[in-house]
């Protein structure tokens, strides 16, 4: 990261951490700080963010279609754009949690026994990136479908799909001991993703810290021709009709929701407009001023997939004697400003944010696994005397 990055690093943290959030930069530039206190800003920021160190994503982490959909729901700044989002919001799983993750299965330790009635698969999510101080609310197994052209009759087209959890290691005969999660019967005669609920294994991987053994999905064709059995549900690479397929979109997807604790939950909603500022060129009383952070100044556009970057805005003025009602003071802002007035060695009252709001950040995390993640108070909404 080039000197000047790491200056811009340096503002962006004073500007959003805690009580320092009223502090700008001046025109008075101070000595570059040293190399290691550069390096514990860094740090302070992202854990800020929850995170140990700075991501270093490889190239080909693909970043699921499901998670950008997402977040454009959950940030999405008018309904026009929420009308072209294929997709519907997960309101339950998302009341009790601020973050999501998602997760696509080792295929390494893919395993197929293969019966002659139904396609059966074994999936292994590794899930040792959850934090800790984070509790799982609910989980879900999405697969892809595939509408069949030119398939059985409406009577043939039915399947089942089953969701198992592994409860042992598979035997040495490849027979592998479940317990039922989720089951549904499906017809052949629409492309769509399917949500299975896992929640029940991934609590007990997770908060109980059970042995994870894995997932199984058995796919039962009930009066199918052996023709088209198990084509059409993308449960496994080897199953792919053709080569041309995007594996990495249609693959199957483990989707977590969470809750570490801080701030409130993620709720489907439109962006605030900005309040309206009075026009006050040369007022020099507290207000709000624009800041905007764009994560490719700082270097971190590599590993923050949405948004590029925001408006954070800050607070800066005087809070003069007497404060006007418009300053959004405190009873005790406006008796320190009267004390002051009268004994210049009381200072001030402060011109600080007093509204603050989250934003919804899609990024990469130390592991390479795709996050949605709502963050509180990163947007100064309104400004007053305190």
């Amino acid at each position: 990261m080039s000197p000047g990055n790491r200056m811009l690093m340096v503002i962006v943290l004073c500007l959003l951490g805690g009580s320092h959030a009223n502090l700008i930069p001046h025109s008075d530039i101070r000595p570059a700080p040293s190399h290691q206190l550069l390096r514990d800003f860094e740090l302070s920021l992202l854990r800020m963010f929850g995170l140990q160190r700075r991501p270093q994503p490889s190239q080909e982490v693909p970043v699921p279609d499901y998670m950008r959909d997402l977040y454009r729901l959950q940030s999405a700044e008018d309904d026009d754009e929420l009308r072209q989002i294929n997709l519907e919001y997960p309101d339950r799983p998302t009341s009790r949690a601020n973050t999501v993750r998602s997760f696509h299965h080792e295929e390494h330790l893919e395993n197929i026994p293969g019966t002659s009635g139904s396609t059966s698969i074994r999936f292994f999510f590794n899930l040792t990136s959850i934090p800790e101080n984070e509790v799982i609310s609910s989980a879900e197994l999405r697969l892809y479908r595939e509408q069949i052209d030119h398939g059985p009759t409406w009577e043939e087209g039915f399947h089942r799909i089953n969701i198992y959890e592994v409860m042992k290691p598979p035997t040495e005969n490849g027979q592998l001991i479940t317990r039922l999660l989720d089951t549904r019967l499906i017809h052949h005669n629409v492309t769509r993703w399917e949500s299975f609920d896992v929640s029940p294994a991934i609590m007990r991987w997770t908060q109980e810290k059970s042995i994870n053994h894995g997932l199984a999905v058995e796919v039962v064709h009930l009066n199918q021709t052996k023709h088209f059995q198990g084509k059409h549900v993308r449960v496994s690479r080897s199953l792919l009709p053709h080569e041309n397929s995007d594996w990495s979109q249609i693959r199957p997807l483990l989707i977590t929701f969470s809750h570490d604790g801080r701030g409130h939950a993620l709720t489907r909603r439109s962006k605030r407009s900005p309040k309206p500022q009075r026009a006050r060129k040369k007022n020099k009383n507290c207000r709000r001023h624009a800041l905007y952070v764009d994560f490719s100044d700082v270097g971190w556009n590599d590993w923050i997939v949405a948004p590029p970057g925001y408006q954070a805005f800050y607070c800066h003025g005087d809070c003069p004697f007497p404060l006007a009602d418009h300053l959004n003071s405190t009873n005790h802002a406006i008796v320190q400003t009267l004390v002051n007035s009268v004994n210049s060695s009381i200072p001030k009252a402060c011109c600080v944010p007093t509204e603050l709001s989250a934003i919804s950040m899609l990024y990469l995390d130390e592991y390479d696994k795709v996050v949605l993640k709502n963050y509180q108070e990163m947007v100064v909404e309104g400004c007053g005397c305190r």
